[in-house]
């Protein structure tokens, strides 16, 4: 983002077979969240990276955004 430096990115997991649409994700959040907070980027996946405590690795999730916006 061009005036914040940052925008939102989202990993979902998908439960119960169901894959949700990026899209409809957005939707829902520009429709219930302030539009700062609705993710601009959504990545549906199977699990997030943990360490060895059960922790969400976030730098491994920010790397993966970034690597993901700039291709």
């Amino acid at each position: 983002d061009e005036r914040l430096g940052e925008v939102g990115y989202a990993y979902v997991i998908a439960t119960s077979g169901t894959v949700p649409e990026p899209a409809e994700i957005i939707s829902w959040a520009r429709d219930n969240m302030a539009n700062f907070k609705a993710p601009k980027y959504v990545e549906v996946v199977d699990g997030l990276p943990l360490n060895a405590s059960g922790k969400v690795l976030k730098f491994e999730l920010r790397d993966r955004a970034l690597r993901s916006i700039e291709s």
